[in-house]
């Protein structure tokens, strides 16, 4: 497998919105990545009570730094990208890909992450609808949308939208390669 796509997530993250894409990609021939800022395991949510399943970390933020990637993804849930948007490393590591200008995927709560790591200023994207303030008061243009595509930038609201979202996350990779 030529590209390899990270997922950036921690403790909290929304096991269907992690899990669904990731399929989704590797169903469509590209390899996954699961990058967290620490090594071991993580606890997957479903919605930010109940503990569903643990996923292995395949790679540490530091470790990932040096490993080449296509492109990356955002799952939400609410307590995974409060998580990442502080720890320096993990906006680091997604600066990368927002300087590169690499096909970024964000979800629900994901894009907090992005705002932290300077990923929204004059895009066109959706979220959670929590964030649409915290969207706007970044520089985005904020709708209310199953899934939005800015270049490339691939946004959803919620786990209802992940068959759109999974959709024009593989389109991006397709796009790329033909």
């Amino acid at each position: 497998m030529s590209q390899c796509v990270a997922i950036l997530a921690t403790n909290g993250v929304e096991e269907c919105e992690l899990v669904e894409p990731r399929r989704a990609l590797e169903a469509a021939g590209l390899k996954t990545v699961l990058v967290s800022p620490h090594k071991g395991e993580i606890q997957a949510m479903k919605g930010d009570v109940h503990p569903s399943a643990t996923l292995n970390v395949d790679a540490s933020v530091g470790e990932a730094a040096d490993m080449e990637f296509a492109g990356i993804v955002l799952p939400g849930g609410t307590t995974n990208p409060d998580a990442l948007r502080i720890d320096e490393a993990a906006v680091a590591f997604l600066r990368g890909f927002v300087a590169q200008n690499k096909p970024i995927a964000s979800i629900c709560h994901g894009a907090w992450t992005l705002i932290e790591a300077g990923g929204v200023k004059g895009r066109t994207l959706t979220s959670w609808p929590s964030l649409h303030t915290d969207l706007l008061n970044a520089g985005a243009h904020w709708v209310d949308r199953e899934v939005v595509v800015d270049g490339n930038l691939v946004t959803s609201r919620n786990p209802n939208d992940l068959p759109a979202f999974c959709k024009a996350v593989i389109a991006q990779y397709r796009d790329e390669t033909a």
